[in-house]
């Protein structure tokens, strides 16, 4: 098999197999452009981006291309758990000044997910956004402080958190 027929088997919920995929596969060459290519198939995408994070969380970095291109891939991610991995991969990746418009727009988007988890990385987004490209800095701590009154338990702990960081 290769990574995209294994990919393509992953049952989408055992840590253990993607983590075994990762473990096959990480020291190639070609691992990080395969898998941002694979990630423009949509039913792939949650393997994919999962690959992605576990790669930037054990070496913390790609190239300035391959960064870029995961950010020309935010507007077509589709699966909430693939946005999540992307959003918890931002801390890896600095955002290019062409691609900050893009990051945003994803950004806001995010906020209004369903899912509990997806906004509450989507506010270290913002975060990651404002200490990069300080023109954020207050929006963001203006939408830190009404959302700390409306977001579930969880999301405000993310939010507090990333409070006592400052900017």
């Amino acid at each position: 098999m290769n990574l995209k027929q294994e990919i393509a088997a992953w049952d989408g919920k055992s840590k253990d197999d993607i983590r075994d995929i990762y473990d096959r596969y990480c020291h190639a060459s070609s691992f990080v452009s395969e898998v941002l290519r694979l990630t423009k198939q949509e039913p792939l995408q949650k393997g994919t981006t999962w690959l992605l994070k576990r790669h930037l969380e054990k070496t913390g970095c790609l190239e300035s291309s391959e960064v870029k291109e995961v950010y020309l891939l935010l507007l077509k991610l589709e699966h909430w758990e693939s946005k999540l991995h992307i959003l918890q991969s931002i801390p890896y990746l600095p955002i290019p000044r062409t691609h900050k418009k893009k990051v945003e727009i994803f950004l806001r988007e995010c906020l209004a997910n369903d899912e509990k988890f997806v906004r509450a990385w989507t506010y270290n987004g913002f975060y990651e956004l404002a200490v990069q490209y300080p023109e954020y800095q207050e929006e963001t701590k203006k939408l830190f402080e009404i959302d700390m009154r409306d977001e579930a338990a969880s999301v405000k702990a993310r939010i507090r958190s990333i409070m006592k960081k400052g900017f």
